[in-house]
């Protein structure tokens, strides 16, 4: 079957039906991609876990940069509605180190699919794939609530960006197997100390 050309724009679902078939495809994808890792993945496979035509998997998912790009985007939105309330007396900047060392966590316990999430999401065009720039605001969220910033300043927002970027490189150190877990999270939190102490309403001493 000739391959379905990239260009052409993602669907949207919009009926219940729609959404359900998405969140099929997305849970399927997750699987295969937990088991085989990104460059083992065929779409035909994902089409038939999920009990959809390949026509339906293309019309959501152009390409697997696509596919794996939304199975980010939706493992993000179910941990930041799971998110617990930080511990009474730690800093801001402490519990957004907690939330995302529970979140590497969770996605280091399956490397194969957490490689093929981060390489696609890292190649993702932002004009091309709408997830890619829903996984980046998303997350932005939910480091601003946890730091208590209802107003962001420009340079809140550089700071939170910047903190994405270097998460994001940490976590492909560890999955490369060039630093171990208990020197990946102490990279994570020293990197919240550091990134985020010139946040607008941190404490001035």
């Amino acid at each position: 079957m000739p391959r379905i050309a990239e260009a052409r724009p993602p669907a949207e679902p919009s009926s219940p039906e729609q959404r359900a078939r998405h969140l099929r495809i997305l849970r399927a994808a997750a699987h295969i991609g937990a088991e085989k890792g990104l460059e083992r993945v065929q779409m035909h496979e994902v089409a038939k876990a999920a009990g959809v035509a390949i026509g339906t998997l293309y019309r959501y998912f152009p390409s697997k940069t696509h596919l794996f790009t939304a199975v980010m985007a939706e493992q993000i939105d179910r941990f930041g509605e799971s998110l617990p309330e930080p511990a009474p007396g730690t800093s801001p900047e402490d519990a957004v180190g907690d939330v995302l060392v529970s979140a590497s966590r969770q996605l280091l316990r399956k490397p194969a699919l957490a490689t093929a999430m981060l390489q696609s999401a890292n190649a993702a065009n932002a004009a091309a794939v709408a997830d890619a720039v829903r996984i980046d605001g998303t997350f932005g969220g939910i480091i601003l609530r946890v730091l208590g910033i209802d107003d962001p300043t420009v340079q809140d927002a550089a700071l939170v960006r910047l903190l994405l970027q270097c998460w994001y490189g940490v976590l492909q150190f560890s999955l490369n197997g060039r630093a171990s877990i208990a020197d990946t999270e102490s990279d994570i939190r020293l990197a919240c100390r550091l990134l985020l102490a010139p946040r607008s309403n941190a404490p001035r001493g």
